[in-house]
């Protein structure tokens, strides 16, 4: 099964060749990083959780069931991928609790790390980043090829594109959501409404990318541009910049950014704003979805860089890539740079 789909943009010619992806667990190791300390008290119990071939909602699920909790008392910072083998923190709302025994909390597939208390519950998007542990097997490119390209997408970034998981099975996630906003379809819940509506943002965004790319400008400013860093999502919009904002861009110190679309005014001036307003007058009825939904104009940067990268080449041939991104970017984002990425059939 090819996971990346034909319309998106390349940064850098395209794929080398293929590989494949995401064989074993193991293959795709991932390790949130929260970027803080816990408090070591708090009414939270925290839980760093090892998992494998399986999602976070499922993990989620099995800590409370464990300790006879009601689910919406078990939370975590972000979803992670189910083929993989991932480490990250769960805090489970406990006020007057002891702390459990990891025995008590492990099953199948799911093995406690650690475990400690906070004051605040982990919220979504809390967390800083995540690191990557990845191996591509049986590459049809040799290592010096692909150390060459992986220097280049590191010097010069990529499409910080949203990936296939956020478009849903066989990407019908937009269909889904226009279908919603026609009131032919309801979702069964807020959690599945919230995931349609973010397939519509992603979309938009994309689209704003590959235009960007299309006309040569993805990675020149702009008079009108917002600008973000990378590392923390925060914003230096119009009337907070100090003048240097694209000199400092060029230093690779704030990125360019894209509209999360939503109701109120795009955040942009001049060329950006009439660009984004152009974009998304093809869009009519995803953008008037979004607004009525309320949802408000928020940003995302543009170019993605693997932080700590490394790639070294296996005994067998295979590569094995690592690197950090921050919250909310996708490593097959990066990876499709280099790849194409085949991934084995599997069940639903």
């Amino acid at each position: 099964m090819l996971i990346d789909s034909p319309e998106d943009p390349f940064r850098h010619g395209g794929p080398l060749g293929r590989a494949r992806f995401k064989v074993h667990p193991e293959d795709f190791v991932v390790e949130e990083w929260l970027g803080f300390e816990p408090s070591g008290v708090g009414e939270h119990c925290l839980v760093w959780v090892e998992k494998s071939d399986m999602d976070s909602n499922t993990a989620g699920a099995r800590l409370a069931d464990a300790l006879g909790l009601r689910r919406r008392l078990v939370s975590h910072c972000g979803l992670k991928d189910r083929h993989a083998v991932t480490r990250q923190w769960f805090s489970l709302h406990m006020p007057g609790q002891p702390s459990p025994e990891p025995d008590v909390l492990e099953s199948e597939g799911l093995r406690i790390l650690r475990i400690t208390r906070n004051i605040r519950k982990l919220c979504r998007g809390i967390h800083y980043g995540n690191r990557f542990i990845i191996r591509l097997r049986e590459p049809s490119f040799d290592y010096d090829t692909a150390w060459q390209r992986w220097q280049q997408i590191v010097t010069e970034g990529v499409p910080n594109l949203f990936g296939e998981q956020r478009f849903g099975h066989e990407g019908r996630n937009v269909e889904k959501a226009l279908a919603m906003f026609r009131g032919e379809f309801t979702p069964g819940d807020r959690l599945l409404r919230g995931l349609l509506l973010s397939s519509v943002r992603s979309h938009l965004f994309n689209a704003v990318i590959a235009e960007r790319l299309h006309r040569g400008i993805w990675d020149r400013p702009l008079s009108g541009e917002v600008y973000g860093f990378a590392d923390n999502g925060t914003l230096l919009l119009i009337h907070n910049q100090r003048g240097d904002e694209a000199q400092r861009f060029a230093e690779g110190k704030v990125e360019l950014t894209a509209p999360l679309w939503g109701s109120g005014e795009l955040h942009t001036a001049d060329e950006v704003r009439a660009l984004e307003r152009e974009i998304a007058r093809r869009f009519p009825e995803h953008t008037a979805g979004l607004e009525a939904a309320g949802l408000r104009q928020e940003r995302r940067i543009m170019r993605l860089r693997p932080m700590n990268p490394s790639v070294i080449a296996l005994p067998d041939g295979d590569l094995e890539f690592r690197f950090d991104l921050p919250r909310g970017a996708y490593a097959t984002t990066v990876l499709r740079e280099l790849a194409e990425l085949i991934e084995p059939q599997r069940g639903s």
